[in-house]
């Protein structure tokens, strides 16, 4: 069985390369992988449930430490076992139905970043955050996850390398038709 390429589309913003990636982010060589994660920090499913499965029971111990954070907020913990990733960025978008989920996805995807660049990180890889079992519409988090990119990108920043890995091909699909479509 030969192992196939991911579907890769790139583009240059300012000085930091931004990609969408169709694979498993716990794959990719990244310095920090964005968790899409709930409040309490619990890893579940999805996302959450690969980083867990791949970094190990390390990771959780540390989430429990920290214990929970607000909707639209991000906190940080290592990596565990995820040798070619050095924190994890655990990021809480809204559930589908709570209320002005836009604008706390954007907040999330802002903190996510924020929180790398202030760290001293040079590469993030962020999945289709709220699109799982919370229920965000995914071309809608397309729309605004990119255009949330590109302002932080505006606004100078130490990232080299965005990158946006979507695990399943009607994802990477949505948000290359979005990225096609330009910044709003």
């Amino acid at each position: 069985m030969s192992e196939q390429t991911p579907r890769k589309v790139s583009l240059e913003l300012g000085s930091t390369l931004v990609e969408l990636i169709e694979g498993d982010i716990t794959d990719l060589e990244v310095e920090a992988l964005v968790n899409a994660a709930n409040e309490h920090l619990k890893l579940g499913t999805g996302v959450a449930g690969a980083i867990r499965e791949r970094g190990g029971p390390a990771i959780q111990e540390e989430c429990d430490r920290i214990g929970s954070t607000a909707v639209g907020t991000a906190v940080m913990t290592g990596a565990g076992k995820l040798s070619k990733v050095k924190r994890i960025i655990h990021a809480v978008g809204p559930v589908m139905g709570e209320g002005d989920e836009d604008r706390k996805l954007s907040a999330a995807v802002r903190s996510a970043m924020a929180l790398a660049d202030r760290n001293g990180l040079r590469s993030i890889a962020l999945p289709a955050i709220s699109t799982g079992n919370f229920g965000f519409p995914l071309d809608r988090a397309a729309r605004i996850m990119l255009t949330e990119i590109h302002r932080y990108l505006q606004g100078g920043t130490k990232l080299e390398r965005v990158v946006v890995c979507l695990y399943a091909p009607e994802a990477f699909e949505t948000f290359r038709r979005e990225l096609r479509r330009g910044f709003r």
